[in-house]
């Protein structure tokens, strides 16, 4: 077949155009999204895996993630960094920006990597429904405190799950005596009851609901957008991969968190700026 310099070219004019025909969607849509926030007087973000990483680490549902390799056979994705060397990143200090700017009402997040709280979130803006890595709560008074803080060594009493064997002289809850146990929340066990209950209150409550690199699948914690809209917010999900909620979602971003975050915070600081 001869090559023909007049196909590749008007190929190549079609593929341009559609670049700045989808650059200007997707700046409209940013537009429009920040526009949202800005006028909104409870602004609730939901988070998933997908936020975290560029911090490196796996998420559940992209392409290397944790249940698409498991489903395909494959061993869980290794780890890129330490723990102690993993960061929060631009997504989460963009969130960050939000609260400081006024416009965050409230935090849902499904993860336990403890990156919201590092980035500055305080613990009563935010729920940890799944729990965090950091932390074990009391099983009779649901006090928090740090492993650190409880005097809890892993390598001796092991990682704290509620199914775990109890030991005679593991730490105890230094408020009211009671058993400790890790926050992080297993298949099996029931969601954190306050962190739950303040989560669907602020979701009732929300006028836009921001999903970030969720694939909405995991319930009750994936119930929380259809909590939003049946009491009239908009959604808007960004996330790379489908979610159940695409067809109802009000704006859908299809692309890399930092692409469409990051500048959706600097416009609505901006329209703040000019207000």
């Amino acid at each position: 077949m001869k090559f023909s310099s007049k196909n590749y070219l008007t190929r190549l004019i079609f593929l341009i155009q559609n670049f700045f025909i989808d650059n200007m969607n997707l700046q409209r849509k940013i537009e429009t999204a920040a526009k949202w926030i800005y006028n909104s007087d409870n602004l609730v973000v939901f988070t998933g895996a997908g936020i975290s990483t560029t911090s490196g680490l796996p998420d559940y549902r992209g392409p290397d993630g944790v249940w698409t390799r498991r489903d395909k056979g494959l061993p869980p994705p290794k780890m890129k960094l330490s723990w102690d060397e993993v960061k929060p990143n631009r997504g989460h200090f963009a969130i960050v920006e939000l609260l400081e700017l006024g416009k965050l009402d409230y935090l849902i997040s499904q993860n336990v990597d403890g990156l919201h709280a590092k980035s500055g979130i305080p613990f009563d803006k935010m729920s940890e429904l799944h729990g965090n890595m950091y932390f074990m709560k009391c099983l009779k008074c649901n006090g928090k405190i740090t492993f650190e803080d409880a005097g809890w060594d892993k390598k001796v009493w092991g990682k704290g799950y509620r199914t775990d064997p109890v030991h005679q002289n593991q730490p105890k809850c230094p408020i009211c005596g009671g058993r400790l146990i890790s926050s992080i929340v297993n298949f099996g066990d029931p969601l954190p009851e306050d962190e739950l209950t303040e989560a669907i209150k602020r979701s009732q409550n929300a006028d836009v609901f921001f999903v970030i690199g969720s694939s909405l699948v995991v319930s009750p914690a994936a119930n929380m957008p259809a909590i939003a809209q049946r009491n009239g917010s908009k959604l808007i999900i960004l996330n790379l991969g489908e979610t159940p909620y695409d067809k109802r979602a009000d704006l859908r971003f299809f692309q890399d968190i930092n692409e469409v975050l990051i500048p959706i915070v600097a416009r609505v600081k901006n329209l703040l700026d000019k207000s």
